[in-house]
C-alpha cells in the first residue's frame, strides 16, 4: 500500500512540475506582458507555487493555447537554397551515366545527379 502511494505523489509531482514549466515557458513567451508583471508571476511560483500555478492556469489560460498556437502556426518553410551548376556538367553526367551503366545507381540517382550537375533542386520521385 505505501508504493502505491509513493507511486501517486511521484505522479503528481511529476505532473504540477509540468504546469510550472508550462506556465514559466508561456510568461516568456507573452510579449503583451511586462517585465514587472512576468517577474511578480515568477515570485509567486516561488513563495506559493502550487495556487500560483492553478491561478495563472486559470486566469489566462486561454491566452495560453492562442500562444501554444501561433508558436506551431508560422509562416510556411521556404526552401531558398539553389545549388550551382557544375564547372563541367557534361563530364559530371557522363560519369553519372558511367555508373548508372555499370548497375551502380538506379536511374532515379541518375536523375539526381543529373539534375545536379546542370544546377536544378532535385526532390526526388
Amino acid at each position: 500500500m505505501d508504493f502505491f502511494w509513493w507511486l501517486l505523489w511521484i505522479f503528481w509531482f511529476t505532473a504540477y512540475i509540468y504546469v510550472v514549466v508550462i506556465v514559466i515557458t508561456d510568461l516568456f513567451r507573452d510579449e503583451k506582458l511586462s517585465g514587472w508583471l512576468k517577474a511578480l508571476w515568477i515570485i509567486a511560483l516561488v513563495f506559493v507555487p502550487f495556487l500560483t500555478a492553478l491561478v495563472y492556469v486559470i486566469a489566462r489560460g486561454s491566452g495560453m493555447a492562442e500562444r501554444a498556437r501561433a508558436r506551431y502556426v508560422s509562416a510556411p518553410e521556404v526552401d531558398e537554397y539553389k545549388p550551382a551548376a557544375s564547372a563541367s556538367p557534361a563530364d559530371d553526367i557522363a560519369k553519372a551515366k558511367a555508373l548508372l551503366d555499370a548497375g551502380s545507381i538506379s536511374q532515379g540517382e541518375f536523375d539526381a545527379l543529373k539534375s545536379k550537375a546542370l544546377g536544378n533542386q532535385y526532390f526526388g520521385a
